[in-house]
């Protein structure tokens, strides 16, 4: 399925829809000690492929079982068959750490990057540390460098996705460290949810430099969290637009710094996860598609 190409004011966009890992997940959660979906991985590509989406994420825990069930090269022909051109890798822990953490660490990375390079995976996402442990803001530089480096000898662009509840928390946080870190493979995974809940302004993403955007995801959610934020992002994310997110000003802000996607479709969410894959999948793409379209009109 091609993309929709929507216009406005002269200005035409040709934009595409990635499915990020927990939207096909099923009833899985970052929340638990397993991370793996029970959703086969033949099955939750067909179901993204079917819903409309041209892209695919995949978290590392299911990315080595399915390469364990059907090897790498039937997984980038199940990927290609079912036109899903944009592949998003994401699962690496501690990345900035040293002794036996980074040892399994660092077996995670080979790993990952050996699949981006075979999979022709443009995006490997990371997270920040949500330990609360004192950092070394120099250290994590170097470390985000070397990683980008490697990421960009496979072909890929490295994303650090910052998180409310971490040590790099806002918009500001993490283009200090992906400036700081000088490569440029390096750059941004901005998450809605986390822009929202730190009320990070739409004018503020509009700021942001086009070359340090890597990738943009979209979800809702109700006007205040639920338990910790942690908990409300993983249990009670919404469809988009049936929540309290001013999504198509964040959308044009995103334009306006020159993002046209691929945009991520994130839900995580207890009632998506109660969702058969394929229902899953068809309300998270018509939902953010229908917010793409609207936000092509003036405000």
């Amino acid at each position: 399925m091609r993309s929709t190409i929507m216009v406005t004011g002269g200005t035409v966009f040709n934009e595409d829809l990635l499915a990020t890992c927990w939207t096909t997940a099923g009833d899985a959660s970052p929340m638990r000690d397993d991370w793996r979906s029970p959703v086969p991985l033949r099955e939750r590509i067909e179901a993204a492929s079917a819903a409309g989406f041209r892209g695919f994420g995949m978290v590392y825990t299911d990315l080595a079982e399915a390469e364990h069930q059907y090897g790498m090269a039937a997984i980038r022909g199940m990927l290609e068959d079912n036109g899903l051109v944009h592949v998003e890798l994401e699962g690496l822990p501690n990345w900035w750490t040293d002794g036996a953490q980074r040892e399994e660490s660092d077996r995670v990375r080979a790993a990952l990057l050996s699949a981006a390079e075979k999979l022709c995976a443009r995006r490997l996402k990371v997270t920040p540390d949500d330990s609360g442990e004192p950092w070394d803001f120099d250290h994590w530089a170097t470390e985000f460098r070397t990683l980008a480096a490697q990421a960009h000898d496979v072909g890929a662009r490295l994303g650090i996705e910052f998180l409310p509840w971490c040590n790099v928390r806002t918009v500001r946080d993490g283009l200090r460290l992906v400036e700081a870190a000088g490569h440029e493979a390096g750059g941004l995974i901005i998450d809605v949810w986390h822009t929202e809940r730190a009320h990070t302004p739409p004018d503020e993403l509009a700021k942001i430099p086009l070359q340090r955007i890597v990738g943009v995801e979209l979800n809702d959610a109700a006007v205040d969290p639920v338990g910790s934020l942690f908990e409300d992002t993983v249990n009670r994310r919404r469809y988009c637009g049936q929540g309290s997110f001013d999504l198509q000003a964040d959308i044009r802000a995103l334009r306006s710094a020159g993002w046209t996607g691929p945009w991520g479709i994130e839900i995580l969410s207890e009632e998506h996860r109660s969702l058969d894959v394929r229902t899953a999948a068809s309300l998270a793409y018509s939902t953010g598609m229908a917010q793409l379209e609207l936000a092509t009109e003036q405000p």
